[in-house]
């Protein structure tokens, strides 16, 4: 009997074995097939169609149609634009270290970087480019700027631009000579004490290479003197990017060898478990993380394995749910495929992956995985967190979204070309300090700079007043009576643009000192700016500011 069952045990792992094998070589088979077929139809093509073939743009719409069956993170990089890929992880670039903005069939620089070649050499925000050394950049085929003003770190390259004088509607053009460099955005724009001294930021929008040095230096300037009482840590809209980075800065927070993260890929028996490897920095100072709909990738990483881990508490609105790892392969002529290669699970084993690319709908779209379909998994101290979706913050908050006339505002440009004209008369900030205040007379000035001929922007009562309106007229009720009440209704809604300059005034002034403060202070003058009316920072600095209320939102009793 047992050599029956040894024998039918052996014949059931063959037929396994068999099974499987037989599946894979059926799926090369289909691959081979399919490439041979392929490689016969564009000879076939290039050799009797009555025109010429445009084989590159045909290559690369067959190549993007693959890789549209699978993520929007796999991606194919020709070798002329690797160059891209790695200063996405590294931040570094060769050129004269600017922003650029262009609007109109016209570039303008939009922000210097601090300490940058561009702005050493004397270029401002709001410079109209109008040529790059003897390339006329007006001229429609010539307006890859970006590309011109990049090149071999100390190269030279004239700019010639134009700039608003003083007096109104005047400008003067002048001509600057560059020489590039090798340009590193910094992962960390800013840090530094609010709150009295008492607590330390930190905003981090990407993870390259050196964010953890980056990270390293703004937290042991906590420690210096007297230390923070707690650290916000800000990721919202921080994208990602090296998931290494993530567990290298989350080293600083929590204890060496402590487990972070797991990825695993096809072949499960490669899954990879990443542990912190350094004596933390700050291993019990109070920590909140603020994320939002932005926040992806390396950023959940982080934000994934401090909630997980009872570490900090997160306050903000939902990630955006990105649980893939991706890898580079090279590919022939020194391409590269940027490809998905596996998924990752934070500390409580949860994925957070919010679309499941494997299961598309029959028009090909990814649907999100409702919340009823999202699991249950626990904390180190037994909170209940769910995967799928993103991560759900500690303490949920509703970000104000933009009135319909500042998004107008800062579409057009005027809050852009109001800061550029006022700069030009005010070379210092009128203030003299790290913010500047947007007075009446600065308000003033820029409602009187509006062109209100023709300026018009979508009001949502107007919007609702129309669909009120038809849906009434499609029912039926839209009678003598009814059309004069709409009316009425209408005329007291009636389009003001004055009263709404005044109305909106908070958040239009709040937008004015931001570009203000980017222009005298660079982007940490425009952060320090965004940071005194952000309820972010309201709700981090009250969970931090009451020590009960923060270890039992960590599900901890508080330390005596």
């Amino acid at each position: 009997m047992k050599k029956t069952i040894h024998s039918l045990l052996a014949a059931a792992l063959l037929w396994g074995a068999c099974a499987t094998a037989g599946k894979k070589n059926s799926h090369d088979m289909a691959v081979n097939r399919n490439l041979t077929t392929f490689n016969a139809m564009v000879k076939a093509l290039d050799e009797n169609y009555v025109d010429s073939v445009r084989t590159d743009e045909a290559f690369k719409a067959a190549i993007a149609a693959l890789l549209g069956t699978v993520d929007p993170y796999t991606e194919y990089y020709t070798a002329d634009e690797t160059e891209n890929l790695r200063n996405m992880t590294t931040g570094e670039y060769a050129g004269i270290g600017s922003i650029i903005l262009v609007r109109d069939g016209i570039t303008y620089i939009s922000e210097p970087l601090e300490g940058s070649p561009a702005y050493r050499a004397g270029l401002r925000a709001g410079d109209k480019i109008l040529s790059v050394d003897t390339v006329n950049t007006l001229e429609p085929k010539n307006q890859n700027v970006s590309k011109l003003l990049r090149g071999q770190a100390g190269t030279q390259v004239a700019i010639t631009v134009a700039r608003p004088y003083p007096e109104e509607g005047t400008d003067t053009v002048r001509t600057y000579t560059v020489t590039r460099e090798k340009v590193q955005q910094p992962s960390v724009p800013y840090y530094g004490r609010i709150n009295g001294g008492r607590t330390g930021y930190v905003r981090l929008t990407s993870f390259i290479d050196k964010s953890p040095a980056e990270m390293r230096e703004a937290l042991k300037s906590f420690a210096e003197g007297t230390p923070v009482e707690g650290v916000i840590l800000d990721l919202r809209g921080n994208g990602g990017g090296l998931v290494e980075s993530a567990v290298e800065i989350l080293g600083d927070f929590l204890p060496k060898g402590t487990e972070v993260l797991r990825t695993r890929g096809r072949d499960t028996s490669l899954e990879k478990t990443y542990r912190t490897s350094r004596k933390p920095l700050m291993p019990d100072v109070p920590l909140v993380v603020l994320i939002d709909g932005g926040s992806a990738s390396a950023s959940e990483i982080t934000a994934g394995a401090i909630q997980d881990l009872d570490r900090g508490v997160l306050v903000g609105s939902r990630s955006f749910g990105k649980g893939l790892v991706q890898g580079t392969l090279p590919m022939p002529y020194d391409g590269l495929l940027k490809v998905t290669m596996a998924k990752y699970y934070i500390p409580s084993g949860r994925l957070i992956q919010a679309l499941d690319y494997s299961r598309r709908n029959p028009d090909g779209t990814v649907a999100y995985t409702p919340d009823s379909l999202t699991s249950v998994y626990h904390t180190r101290a037994g909170r209940e967190v769910r995967d799928g979706g993103g991560l759900q913050p500690d303490t949920t908050l509703t970000w104000a979204s933009p009135s319909a006339l500042l998004i107008k505002l800062m579409r057009d440009n005027k809050i852009f070309d109001f800061a550029t004209r006022f700069v030009a008369s005010h070379p210092e900030n009128p203030d003299g300090e790290e913010i500047i205040t947007v007075t009446d007379g600065i308000y003033g000035d820029f409602t009187a700079s509006l062109d209100t001929v023709g300026f018009d922007y979508e009001r949502r009562c107007a919007t609702l007043l129309g669909h009120l309106r038809d849906a009434i007229r499609e029912e039926g009720y839209l009678n003598d009576e009814a059309t004069a009440e709409m009316d009425r209704l209408e005329e007291l809604l009636k389009h003001d643009l004055q009263r709404d300059l005044e109305l909106k005034r908070p958040e239009i002034s709040q937008y004015i000192a931001e570009e203000l403060m980017t222009r005298y202070g660079f982007e940490k003058g425009r952060i320090r700016t965004e940071l005194q009316n952000d309820p972010g920072i309201t709700a981090a600095l009250e969970i931090l500011g009451d020590p009960a209320r923060y270890a039992s939102m960590l599900g901890k009793p508080k330390r005596k």
